[in-house]
């Protein structure tokens, strides 16, 4: 993104951060996702959840399709459904003789208890499987509005800590944000990060555009504040919680304050109100924010 070439304090062109943007598409999204391939560019990012709806092989069937479109297939795994080692093992050893996948992301998952041996992210990433399996990016969370069991400090502690081992292991570790809704926070907390000396890319998590109560629905199922302040920095009048928002505010006061101080940031869109939605969005976006000609 030529983020090296800037003077610290010098923001950034305003339709850059949305030129290399990644999704966030489920395994029954496949056919959304296929009709708007077209409009996606070649090797873009398509994570795949791992939702419990969901099993092992309607995963694979999806990053086989990711793949088959032109784009990279970027797995989820939760640590605590995953019932064995050997069911692990073998998931990944499938996703890259199958779907040629190179990057996974890890979360530790929502059960407080694990069903098999892993019982946070980290015991995944210690395993050796995904180095032996010739993976290239292991994707961590950030929680720039907090996470709703560790502190601050246990937080930072935790991704170093993970973004180490990814590193020790030879492979390029990617943070990936929970989707929020106020950018201050979320250049504080970048600030925080670089500060810390943790410089790698960074995906910042934005919902697409969808209607507020689809909206206000996911932030309370994913612990995400939207209390009335950020609803207000989000463009979100409380007193009119009907209708669609889209990120456009957001977006718009993110790209404000970024700076090359900021590292490598680009955006992850979770398409709440659609995948053929939230792809409409970013092209209006980009041509709004286009440089005149000449």
């Amino acid at each position: 993104m030529g983020h090296l070439l800037m003077h610290p304090a010098q923001p950034r062109a305003a339709g850059n951060i949305t030129h290399a943007y990644s999704l966030e598409v489920s395994a029954k999204d496949m056919p959304a996702l296929s009709a708007a391939a077209p409009r996606i560019a070649p090797a873009s990012t398509i994570a795949i959840p791992y939702l419990p709806r969901e099993d092992n092989a309607a995963r694979l069937a999806a990053a086989r399709i990711v793949r088959t479109l032109g784009f990279e297939p970027m797995p989820h795994l939760s640590a605590r459904r995953i019932a064995s080692f050997a069911e692990f093992e073998s998931f990944i050893r499938r996703a890259v003789a199958e779907a040629g996948v190179e990057r996974c992301f890890v979360i530790a998952g929502d059960p407080s208890t694990a069903m098999g041996p892993f019982s946070d992210s980290a015991a995944l990433i210690d395993t050796g499987v995904f180095e032996r399996a010739g993976m290239q990016v292991i994707g961590v969370g950030g929680h720039p509005e907090g996470h709703p069991v560790m502190s601050k400090a246990e937080q930072w502690d935790v991704l170093e800590r993970k973004c180490r081992s990814i590193e020790q292991r030879g492979m390029t570790p990617l943070i990936v944000t929970q989707f929020a809704f106020d950018a201050d926070i979320v250049l504080t907390w970048l600030k925080a990060l670089r500060e810390r000396g943790i410089d790698h890319p960074v995906r910042v998590g934005v919902p697409g555009p969808a209607s507020i109560a689809v909206l206000a629905r996911y932030a309370a199922l994913c612990g995400v504040s939207a209390c009335a302040s950020m609803w207000s920095k989000y463009g979100v009048s409380i007193g009119k919680l009907f209708g669609t928002a889209g990120p456009d505010l957001f977006v718009e006061r993110l790209t404000a304050g970024l700076t090359a101080a900021h590292g490598k940031v680009s955006l992850h869109f979770f398409p709440f109100g659609g995948i053929a939605q939230s792809v409409k969005w970013i092209e209006q976006y980009r041509f709004r924010t286009a440089p005149a000609p000449g």
